[in-house]
């Protein structure tokens, strides 16, 4: 049997996703660059747990709320419109949440930026899905998670360069500015060129088969899909234009059955956002410098260690890429969970091991301290080649064309939700015992496991118009 050969890839169908993926780089940025700030905004505005908890995770309920309008903005004004909102709204966060007065006006301006974040969250990967290939839409869709990553890295290590120079995070900086609010600030630079770069992409030929714009559709498909065959061609916009059929101005009811209840994959979307942040990833990424300065590590130590493992994050996000399109999705979930599960639980009994230093300060015995070390950067090592960009891809591809942007909005909204209990919760219960937390954390990983194993379908290799509910 002769092997099929796959269509060469136009090199402009990678320039176009990986621009609409720099906003998951200032999704990975806005979000993760309070990780620095954390101990001196705390210290500077007299917070508590539960405060410094809600200033942390204030940001995540404007991307809930950012994601939710995101579908209907790209369905009504088009992907690059929404996604030009969203990197004005993470400049105007920038530049705000560097210069607030108090705690209150840290919390308005990180919620803007939380909006842009959410438009970011559901329009990159619903735009990247619609203009790739299918047999590297995988690897694409990745570029997503890349992206974050990427971002993730650059936020926690401008925060340690920002607090070295200054000599810690409270220290005045330019300007007579603290280190703390210039971390903030500096995100100002990518939004502003991410809105730049987004004018020369093109839409989505999605977008324009439903509002009636077939020629500019199959210009875009021409460019994307290396077709050059004029009939090759109007088939495709043909197979669009009938998956679109009920697609115009989707609204929720579309995503429940005949019986009134929400159709399975509509649930199963949002269980897939929901146990990636259940697993408490972002506990690492938002916290993780407090977290090992509170058992002993030095301030420049704990950013050190934080830098280190967003670079394990960013590896293990290439290999992601590389594997997604060849494993495929299900079997990468699978690794991610049992792994994930593994690890948590080991991090659960290190520090079920802490007990108090000489200043009666919490200490990590050795050899516990190491032993947290590796697990958490193992833990790490098992979300990135897994949950971290597979959920973005699934997310992305696994709704029929029909309730995509609505379907996709509901499940990012979850997600956001997820990450806004599990982060404004941390302080609480890190307080009651670390241990418990990753206990916690290592129970829904487990969840997670059977949930992929009973519920979740392989894409792998489909077209979006194959796409069932």
């Amino acid at each position: 049997m002769a092997t099929a050969v796959r269509p060469h890839v136009r090199p402009r169908v990678f320039a176009i996703a990986a621009v609409a993926a720099l906003g998951g780089f200032l999704f990975g940025f806005d979000t993760a660059v309070i990780n620095g700030a954390v101990d001196a905004v705390r210290a500077d505005f007299g917070l508590d747990a539960t405060s410094i908890g809600f200033a942390v995770s204030c940001a995540l309920l404007g991307s809930a709320l950012g994601a939710w309008y995101a579908g209907p903005i790209a369905d009504r004004w088009g992907r690059l419109r929404a996604m030009q909102v969203a990197a004005v709204a993470l400049a105007a966060s920038a530049l705000g949440s560097g210069l607030v007065a108090g705690v209150w006006d840290l919390v308005l301006w990180r919620q803007v930026g939380g909006i842009g974040v959410g438009v970011a969250s559901v329009i990159a990967p619903a735009y990247i899905a619609e203009i790739s290939p299918a047999h590297v839409r995988g690897r694409l869709g990745s570029l997503q998670q890349l992206a974050i990553v990427l971002g993730i890295f650059a936020a926690l290590g401008s925060d340690a360069l920002l607090a070295a120079w200054a000599g810690g995070a409270s220290a005045p900086l330019w300007f007579g500015l603290s280190a703390w609010r210039w971390m903030f600030i500096v995100a100002f630079v990518p939004a502003v060129i991410y809105g730049l770069l987004v004018l020369g992409v093109p839409e989505s030929p999605r977008y324009l088969v439903a509002k009636g714009d077939k020629g500019m559709a199959a210009t875009v498909l021409r460019q994307v899909l290396n077709l050059d065959d004029d009939a090759a061609l109007q088939r495709k916009v043909g197979e669009i234009g009938a998956s679109l059929r009920s697609e115009y101005r989707p609204r929720l009811r579309d995503l429940c059955g005949p019986g009134g209840g929400l159709l399975p994959v509509v649930w199963i979307g949002i269980l897939l956002s929901v146990f990636q942040q259940f697993v408490g990833i972002n506990v690492i990424f938002y916290y993780s410098s407090t977290l090992w300065h509170s058992v002993g590590f030095s301030e420049a130590d704990s950013f050190k260690i934080t830098v280190a493992t967003s670079i394990v994050n960013v590896l293990v996000t290439l290999v992601a890429i590389a594997l997604v399109d060849k494993i495929g999705r299900k079997p990468l979930l699978a690794i991610g969970s049992a792994g994930m599960a593994a690890t948590l639980a080991l991090m659960a009994w290190c520090f079920a091991q802490a007990g108090a230093g000489p200043g009666g300060e919490l200490r990590l015995p050795a050899p516990w301290g190491a032993t947290a070390l590796v697990a958490a950067n193992l833990y790490v090592v098992f979300f990135g080649v897994s949950w971290g960009p597979v959920v973005w891809v699934l997310l992305g591809e696994m709704f029929p064309n029909r309730i995509r942007a609505i379907a996709l909005a509901v499940a990012a909204s979850a997600q956001w939700l997820a990450n806004f209990a599990i982060t404004s919760s941390f302080p609480r219960l890190a307080e009651r015992g670390l241990s418990l937390a990753y206990a916690v954390y290592a129970a829904f990983a487990l969840l997670s496991l059977l949930f992929v194993v009973y519920a979740v379908r392989e894409t792998k290799g489909l077209e979006l118009e194959q796409m069932r509910d």
